[in-house]
């Protein structure tokens, strides 16, 4: 397989890093094969292919959700910069609902993180002019878009910026509580 996949702490998310082969003109890798993720335990089937760009340093992006039937699991990689790449378990039931995990990925090594149906996620962009791709296997609905707090007292998510302010969106200024999170999952 040209996939090495690890579970992270909550072991529904996924840290992978696909196989690169080079030679003196540099390097090819597959980052996506549906059989590769299936073999894997990653049976999404995705439909949707997404990018953004952030300009500057420390942009966050999060923790966004979308409600079902709209729900996503998303298969996220970064092909320029790098990132903290966060998931929150929103999981009612779940023996880790409101826990996280996160991990770095970087272009540069090409790690991806699968974060599947259930979860909040959201990025820290670590260098100018980051892009992140991702896979997603549910469109997206406007009406179904929602976010928390990235800085949720409750959710306690380290994401290694202190008392550094980062750069956010209207709609991520005015993300709710974990508390108040009608939680539809």
């Amino acid at each position: 397989m040209a996939l090495d996949v690890s579970p992270l702490e909550i072991p529904e998310v996924k840290f992978i890093r696909p196989a690169r082969f080079g030679d003196d003109r540099g390097w090819f890798s597959v980052t996506y094969n549906v059989q590769d993720f299936a073999e894997a335990g990653i049976d999404a089937v995705f439909m949707q292919d997404n990018q953004s760009r952030s300009e500057g340093v420390h942009t966050l992006r999060g923790l966004h959700f979308q409600r079902p039937p709209f729900a996503q699991a998303k298969l996220v990689r970064v092909v320029a910069g790098r990132v903290i790449d966060v998931a929150v378990d929103a999981r009612k039931g779940s023996p880790t609902c409101g826990k996280w995990v996160k991990a770095e990925l970087t272009a540069k090594g090409g790690e991806q993180m699968y974060v599947p149906r259930g979860f909040l996620h959201g990025f820290l962009t670590l260098e100018p002019g980051t892009e992140v791709a991702y896979k997603v296997d549910a469109p997206y609905d406007q009406g179904s878009d929602g976010s928390v707090r990235w800085d949720d007292p409750d959710l306690g998510i380290d994401w290694g910026i202190a008392d550094l302010a980062p750069v956010l969106s209207d709609k991520d200024k005015t993300a709710i509580l974990w508390r108040d999170f009608d939680n539809p999952f």
